[in-house]
């Protein structure tokens, strides 16, 4: 939580004025119960009605003048906690932008977002009380104090027995409650996960009917986190009436010695007003620094939680790219293996291959194979466990991680479109982009037919995830923004999927025409992938076959098997 206290110190004229102005009203409010003292003892005895007035306006002047403060004090507290959450919010996403995708996998999707959202406001609440009372609070329990014992040293002790009391009720609930309350946004990243999950695959939970069964499961996160809440909100809730209870007791005590020194003549009555006064203002003080004690105690879990996640190792940028002679391979697999992080098994076992600049590479095997966590280790989301991927004859360790990408047009298996425009998302690929350059890249695609069945064309509105798309168009409008950025590697992951045979074919002749471009495909149906300069065959993680159609089908069993059951299946259809 301190590493982030760095991120107040843009507004530093703010972090002191709140304060000031919080101290300047609370120093009034300490004046008030003398004023009261000076009416009862003076004007009510003697019956001076000139004076309680002008007591009374000074009372009224008192008031205006703490609202004033305390409204000043408001704003600028206010002011600096909320840019230093969005200051926080905004390097907290960048920082989460480029963490390695380990790193991501690790973490999980629900609590990088618990911590964007909940964690941040919870941190944001603490930082504007902290700015408002953290000062105030005690400079009014000390104040009152200082200004009992003026009025009488021995009533002092009992407003100091008092404070040492709530003292050891206030900070034994703070140190207890701490963990308990990481442990509750821990609970609710839980809840957070299935919520998710449900949210993102509800039609198959519907088309497999396992709504109850899913509501069951949200249930069981939810109650434990409901339950373990409402325990750790049980025990701090104990803050406030047992602060309460030892207030009032130190108030009966004050009563009882102040009515005894009163009839000796020791104190007059409005002394002991202004003494219970005081005692008043400290309960009020005090149950105030409880309840603010309790939000600093969330907010510091939180803030730890966001500084645990600021510390986690970015992904590394690199430091060469490619210079002099190039290769002439595009891209070498050296003896490669990849195991996962908490992944058990590794997901490649030694692979090896070379792909020659310009050339197709095709990759094949059954769901779990490794097709795409050989396809992740080319742009460097991941690096080898063992050996190393060269691109044009560097290690993807080394390359500056920028222009590496900038080489790869990427087309992931899931088709991924933004809001906006057809033409926004289309130049994503290179903002620079003129209008021919997107309609080649939407001929190529296979996608500028029904693009320019569109009333708008390229001006057409893309809704959230592509949703008024269907999913061939989505996925021909992903591939033609990879092509946008006329890369140098080109890696399709089984992005033709959705496509018809007839529109497969075309996609396929456009890319084998593609000038100074290695195409990768990943695909399931042999038909894709048959006339690619070589095909990669896995299974379990490991290359059973390498090389041309032809040759596999003679060499290679599992190929012939994929193949041969295809074929089966056209022929059936």
């Amino acid at each position: 939580m301190r590493s982030l206290i760095k991120y107040l110190k843009r507004y530093t004229k703010e972090c002191i004025l709140g304060p000031l102005f919080k101290l300047l009203e609370a120093t009034f409010e300490l004046f008030v119960p003398l004023v009261v003292a000076a009416m009862i003892d003076t004007g009510i005895a003697t019956g001076d009605k000139g004076f309680l007035l002008r007591q009374g306006i000074l009372l009224v002047v008192l008031a205006l003048i703490g609202l004033t403060c305390s409204i000043t004090a408001q704003y600028f507290a206010a002011k600096a906690a909320v840019h230093f959450a969005g200051d926080l919010r905004h390097r907290l996403f960048a920082h989460i932008q480029r963490l390695p995708h380990s790193q991501q996998d690790r973490l999980g999707s629900d609590t990088l977002i618990t911590r964007m959202t909940s964690d941040i406001n919870q941190v944001q609440t603490g930082v504007n009380l902290t700015l408002r009372l953290l000062l105030r609070s005690p400079f009014i329990v000390f104040g009152a104090m200082v200004m009992a014992c003026t009025i009488d040293l021995r009533s002092a002790g009992i407003f100091l027995g008092v404070i040492a009391a709530l003292s050891v009720v206030v900070f034994g609930i703070m140190l207890w409650s701490i963990p308990r309350y990481k442990a509750v946004q821990q609970r609710l990243d839980q809840v957070l996960g299935a919520t998710r999950e449900n949210l993102s695959g509800v039609r198959v939970l519907r088309a497999f009917g396992r709504q109850w069964q899913e509501t069951e499961r949200f249930d069981q996160r939810n109650e434990s986190l409901t339950s373990f809440g409402l325990f750790v909100g049980r025990i701090t809730a104990l803050m406030n009436p047992l602060t309460y209870v030892l207030v009032n007791l130190g108030l009966v005590v004050l009563l009882k010695t102040g009515a005894v020194e009163v009839d000796g003549g020791v104190l007059t009555q409005g002394q002991v007003v202004a003494l219970v006064n005081y005692l008043s203002q400290i309960l009020v003080e005090l149950v105030k620094m409880a309840n603010l004690i309790i939000n600093i105690t969330k907010s510091w879990a939180c803030g730890n939680r966001i500084a645990q996640l600021l510390s986690t190792p970015e992904e590394s940028v690199g430091t060469e790219q490619q210079t002099g002679e190039k290769s002439s391979d595009s891209v070498v697999f050296d003896h490669v293996s990849l195991t996962y992080a908490d992944g058990g098994a590794p997901a490649l076992k030694d692979i090896s291959f070379h792909v020659v600049k310009n050339s197709v590479f095709g990759i094949i095997g059954g769901t779990g194979s490794g097709k795409s966590s050989v396809i992740n280790l080319i742009p460097g989301f991941y690096h080898p466990t063992d050996g190393a991927v060269l691109i044009d004859g560097l290690s993807t360790k080394l390359w500056i991680t920028d222009s590496l990408r900038q080489r790869i047009g990427l087309v992931p298996q899931k088709a991924n479109l933004f809001r906006g425009t057809i033409a926004e998302n289309l130049r994503w690929g290179d903002p620079e982009a003129t209008e021919d350059q997107l309609w080649e890249a939407l001929e190529r695609a296979q996608a500028a037919e029904f693009v320019r069945q569109k009333e708008l064309g390229l001006q057409t509105v893309v809704e959230q995830g592509g949703r008024n798309f269907s999913g061939g168009q989505r996925q021909r409008l992903t591939i033609a923004r990879a092509l946008v950025r006329r890369p140098e590697i080109l890696i399709l992951d089984d992005s033709a999927s959705a496509l018809d045979y007839a529109t497969d074919a075309k996609l396929r002749k456009a890319l084998r025409e593609l000038e100074d471009t290695t195409v990768f495909i990943v695909s399931q149906r042999t038909s894709s992938i048959r006339f690619a300069d070589q095909i990669l065959v896995l299974e379990d993680g490991q290359a059973v076959g390498l090389g041309t159609h032809e040759t596999l089908l003679k060499t290679c069993p599992v190929y012939r098997e994929i193949h041969a059951t295809q074929q089966e299946q056209e022929v059936g259809a």
